[in-house]
């Protein structure tokens, strides 16, 4: 699978190369919007991720062309976290998906794989861990039969977790993971937002399973 980068910003463009490469995909990038479209309607390409903000054509441009020369190719536009009025023209102009910057990478490659829908690896939408249900794409939660209300990092710490149930996850991985390239290495966020899900997953009869691992990291318990 291919996918093309567009991303002017050259941090976020590199940090998403490396990301999908370790994920085995293969990435082209472009850095302004001429250059993209030509790579998008030119190249062999399965799923672009699209910043709108670009030099040269805009995102919203080169997704307009992209829609006339290849409707079915999955876009998933970048924009900014406030920027409703983007994410209201990217989808009227035909994208598939929109990501808000900043992003957790950990989202981006959930949407991705949804997107991508690969029939030989069969990437769930869906996951079962620890009694809890999540649909990625919806983003609902059940706690057994009962719905859990989780802010949207929340829900893409609860992600990582349940893609790695039983995994001793180390505080480095999740702060990449979930909080992406814009971490503080110094923070203690990680820590945070684990009592922020340990409380919501607790029940009267058993405690929430994501267990510490003294000096080594966190865990989401299977048993």
């Amino acid at each position: 699978m291919r996918i093309l980068v567009v991303e002017d910003e050259t941090a976020i463009a590199d940090f998403v190369q490396r990301g999908l490469e370790a994920e085995g995909y293969a990435v082209a990038c472009a850095h302004d919007g001429d250059e993209g479209e030509r790579q998008a309607l030119g190249d062999s390409i399965d799923l672009v991720v699209l910043d709108l903000m670009l030099p040269g054509k805009d995102g919203l441009s080169v997704l307009r062309s992209i829609r006339n020369e290849k409707p079915a190719l999955p876009v998933i536009v970048l924009t900014a976290r406030d920027a409703v009025d983007d994410k209201v023209a990217g989808l009227d102009q035909g994208a598939t998906d929109y990501v808000t910057k900043p992003f957790s990478f950990d989202e981006l490659t959930a949407r991705i794989r949804a997107h991508l829908r690969r029939p030989q690896n069969g990437e769930p939408t869906v996951l079962e861990a620890a009694g809890i249900h999540m649909d990625l794409l919806s983003r609902e939660v059940l706690l057994g039969n009962d719905p859990v209300h989780l802010s949207a990092r929340e829900f893409d710490l609860l992600a990582y977790f349940m893609r790695h149930p039983g995994q001793v996850l180390s505080r480095e991985q999740i702060l990449s993971a979930v909080w992406g390239y814009d971490f503080d290495p110094g923070t203690n966020v990680v820590e945070v937002y684990v009592g922020y899900l340990r409380r919501k997953l607790a029940t009267d009869d058993n405690p929430a399973p994501i267990e510490t691992l003294r000096s080594v990291g966190y865990r989401l318990a299977t048993r």
